[in-house]
């Protein structure tokens, strides 16, 4: 299955956050740190490397994720050129507190009454970006949604201590290239339901549960894993939770949005469907076997 999704506003989007970054002074990236290459937009990182423009890349979600892979990826970005990555949720104001000083620090000639330091918040929908601004606000000023794509037009906000916020609406990008990167964007919720299946979605996400984290399976659901495909996870979440349609046969309609639910509220437990190690391997699956350095290179090679 092929997820593509990439509505009419966001090429719009795409030639103002094109035109606003010209006036910026630093970009703020925000990924979901269950699927942080994943939901790293290129054309983002594209503009960004034109306009040379340092990053902040925010891990947000990571109460979420399995923190193991969050350090693997935290490592991986902080090597990069001109960027500084964190884990947090945006969600907790602790953790957004952190925030205005670490853009000082990565930007160190901005922040004064003259040259108050210009951020832009970028990244795909449903990712936290609106949470993210009204956390540093401390106020209500962009709306919150389950759906994606619900912020639709670009902010300018001024947060204080000489620093000015641009929060722009998530854009996709055309052509997701991976079929599993679209699965995986689709199981976090960044894509609007109206463009997948949701079986086909949850049978992939209970396929890489079921690698790399079958206990929490059994776990949340009571069932043992041993031989079982995604398939038969769906269908063990429908005779569990006793869904059944007219006839008595099992609903896998209802039990795949059950589960895809309990993924995505961190229900089933802290869940990463990817690391940099899991990443050579998708690109090893389309091309001639890659270095840590071809992942770089999916990035636009930051160096």
């Amino acid at each position: 299955m092929s997820i593509q999704w990439y509505p009419g506003h966001m090429n719009a989007a795409r030639k103002k956050a094109a035109e606003a970054m010209e006036k910026t002074d630093m970009i703020i990236e925000v990924l979901d740190a269950r699927v942080p290459q994943a939901s790293r937009n290129p054309m983002i990182e594209e503009l960004r490397t034109f306009r040379q423009r340092p990053c902040l890349k925010i891990l947000n979600k990571s109460d979420l994720a399995d923190p193991v892979a969050t350090k693997k990826w935290l490592d991986f970005y902080n090597n990069q050129k001109n960027v500084h990555a964190v884990a947090l949720s945006c969600k907790k104001p602790s953790d957004v507190a952190k925030i205005p000083s670490l853009c000082l620090k990565i930007a160190p000639h901005r922040g004064t009454p003259l040259k108050p330091l210009r951020i832009m918040i970028m990244g795909i929908p449903n990712v936290g970006k609106s949470t993210l601004m009204n956390a540093l606000l401390k106020k209500r000023v962009a709306k919150v949604g389950d759906e994606p794509a619900v912020t639709k037009t670009q902010q300018r906000l001024y947060l204080g201590n000489n620093m000015v916020l641009t929060d722009t609406p998530g854009m996709m990008w055309p052509k997701i290239e991976h079929p599993s990167d679209g699965l995986m964007l689709a199981a976090s919720h960044a894509i609007g339901s109206n463009a997948l299946i949701e079986e086909e979605v949850a049978t992939f996400l209970a396929d890489v549960i079921l690698m790399h984290y079958p206990q929490l399976l059994t776990a949340r659901y009571g069932f043992p894993t041993e031989g079982m495909d995604g398939v038969s996870v769906i269908e063990g979440v429908a005779l569990r939770r006793g869904f059944r349609i007219k006839g008595g046969e099992l609903d896998l309609e209802k039990a795949a949005h059950t589960f895809l639910q309990d993924y995505r509220v961190g229900a089933i437990g802290r869940v990463s469907l990817e690391t940099p190690e899991s990443r050579i391997a998708l690109l090893a699956s389309y091309k001639p076997p890659p270095s840590l350095s071809d992942v770089e290179d999916e990035v636009d090679e930051e160096e």
